[in-house]
């Protein structure tokens, strides 16, 4: 039998610049489509006041923002670190946002929505290992990492500061069914291996936890040199202290694009299906079984996901921090990426 040979459109060429820093055949495409051959294909490094630092094929340009992009934009849509941009080179204008693939989102303390990055491709969620260490602040930051798209990991620094980390571990491991776990401490460069799978030539990656919890230590021991400023943990708190102030894109020795980025309090979710689906993939596995397709795990009759929990098969926070997740998002008014 003879079958009919299917042909595809030839998708263009990827420049080895552009390349490393994540240009791929689709985004060359929608390039293609805006009808100007004058303008260049740029990724946003850093954004400060309307300025906006670009890395392109030729190198780094800084440019302005189109007031048209700018009146246009919707919530969430002017450029951020990690868009690729169609730039006009002379004056550096940008003029459009290209399509985004991801983003990190979240519900600003205002409920405004606020895209932190965009076209990531994985997300360590960051936490120290020591005091400080918190389940439920971890579950949350894992549904934010993984609501726009992006692949979460979940990574714990510090670990030089524990001789026996294994009480720590048994708090969180619950919260990280079915993420990816990596223990590291980069003080000492242990576990940085563990993360190569995520830094690829190419990729991006970026940082997402609250403030001192060692993001800035993890980006120096990716780098292999001291660019980002820390600062000493507090012996009072054992907590670290506030350093990055800004959002941008670092090319790593690896070839991986990661952005580093402020420490955030505890992020509201956008919108809660793939992140809530991968922050809580234990719940969803067992509510296969409730006897209701809608059940909210409240009070419903055949509920199995409070039958877990009654057998000691399921700590209760878990499904406390879902409610109360789910409860954050319930009446938010969908805009675009929502």
């Amino acid at each position: 039998m003879h079958g009919r040979a299917v042909s595809y459109e030839a998708l263009p060429a990827v420049p080895p610049a552009l390349a490393a820093l994540g240009w791929a055949p689709q985004l060359a495409s929608a390039l293609e489509a805006l009808g100007d051959g004058e303008l260049l294909p740029m990724r946003v490094q850093a954004a400060d006041r309307g300025s906006y630092e670009l890395l392109g094929a030729d190198g780094p340009m800084t440019a302005a923002l189109a007031g048209r992009v700018r009146h246009d934009a919707g919530p969430g849509e002017l450029p951020v670190v990690g868009d690729w941009v169609a730039v006009e080179p002379s004056p550096p204008t940008i003029r459009h946002v290209l399509e985004r693939r991801t983003v990190l989102r979240r519900a600003a303390p205002t409920g405004a929505l606020q895209v932190l990055a965009a076209n990531v491709d994985v997300v360590f969620v960051v936490s120290s290992l020591n005091r400080d260490l918190d389940a439920r602040r971890l579950e949350q930051f894992v549904a934010v990492a993984a609501d726009g798209g992006a692949q979460p990991v979940v990574v714990l620094t510090k670990s030089d500061l524990l001789a026996d980390p294994s009480a720590m571990l048994a708090q969180v491991r619950p919260v990280t069914r079915g993420v990816p776990l990596v223990i590291v401490s980069a003080q000492r460069g242990e576990g940085l291996e563990e993360l190569a799978p995520w830094l690829t030539p190419g990729s991006t990656a970026a940082l997402l936890g609250a403030s001192g919890v060692g993001k800035s230590t993890l980006v120096n021991a990716l780098l292999g040199e001291e660019r980002q400023t820390t600062a000493p943990i507090k012996r009072t708190s054992d907590q670290g202290r506030h350093t990055t102030v800004r959002r941008e894109l670092i090319v790593l020795p690896s070839g991986a694009l990661l952005v580093d980025a402020p420490g955030l309090r505890l992020p509201e979710l956008w919108a809660p299906e793939q992140g809530l689906a991968a922050a809580f993939a234990d719940l969803d596995a067992l509510a296969e079984d409730c006897r209701f397709s809608d059940c909210a795990h409240r009070s419903e009759p055949g509920c199995a996901v409070r039958a877990a929990i009654d057998a000691g098969e399921l700590d209760p926070g878990r499904l406390a921090g879902f409610l109360e997740l789910e409860e954050q998002t319930a009446g938010r008014t969908q805009r675009p990426w929502a």
